[in-house]
C-alpha cells in the first residue's frame, strides 16, 4: 500500500493504545508498540495522517484512576478531525459486532470507527486483534502493523 498523506488517511486509536506509553517498558513487545504508537503521533501531529475521537475514548480514558495519564491521553482529543457521538448508527453496529463476539466496550469502539469510516483501527488489546475479520470494511491493526503496512 502507498503511504498515504493528510485528508487520505484517518485512524482510530483504541484507549489501550493510548495508554500504551504508559505500561511497563520491560517487555519488547510493549516497548516497540510504544515506538510504533509514538511515530503515529508525530504523523497526526503534523497532518499526514488524521484522528478520530469518540465518546467511548472521552468515557474510558475518564475512568482511569491517574489524573496526569487521563489529562495527557485527553489532550489528544485537539488532534482529532473528526468525533464521533454515540448515536443510532453506532449502537447498530455495536449490537451487531456483539454478535460476532465482541465485548461491548470494544463494540462501541470499533463502531465508532467504522461510524467515521476510519480506514484502521489501531489497537493493543489481542482480544480486538484475535476478532479483526468480523469487522467489514475497516482494517484492525496493532501499531507495529500499521507502521509496517502503511508508514514510509
Amino acid at each position: 500500500m502507498e503511504y498515504a498523506t493528510h485528508n487520505e488517511m484517518k485512524l482510530y486509536l483504541d484507549n489501550c493504545c493510548f495508554n500504551r506509553p504508559y505500561d511497563d517498558q520491560s517487555q519488547l513487545r510493549i516497548r516497540l508498540e510504544t515506538e510504533a504508537k509514538l511515530r503515529m503521533q508525530e504523523e497526526i501531529r503534523s497532518g499526514r495522517l488524521e484522528l478520530v475521537w469518540s465518546y467511548m475514548l472521552d468515557y474510558e480514558n475518564s475512568k482511569n484512576p491517574f489524573w496526569e495519564k487521563r489529562t495527557e491521553i485527553a489532550r489528544w482529543r485537539q488532534y482529532s478531525v473528526e468525533y464521533i457521538a454515540q448515536d443510532g448508527e453506532v449502537l447498530k453496529v455495536a449490537h451487531l459486532l456483539r454478535g460476532k463476539t465482541f465485548k461491548s466496550l470494544d463494540a462501541l469502539h470499533v463502531a465508532c470507527a467504522a461510524r467515521a469510516r476510519a480506514d484502521y483501527f489501531v489497537t493493543t488489546d489481542d482480544g480486538v486483534l484475535n476478532k479483526a475479520g468480523h469487522a467489514e470494511r475497516l482494517a484492525i491493526t496493532d501499531p507495529i502493523g500499521f507502521i509496517k503496512e502503511v508508514m514510509p
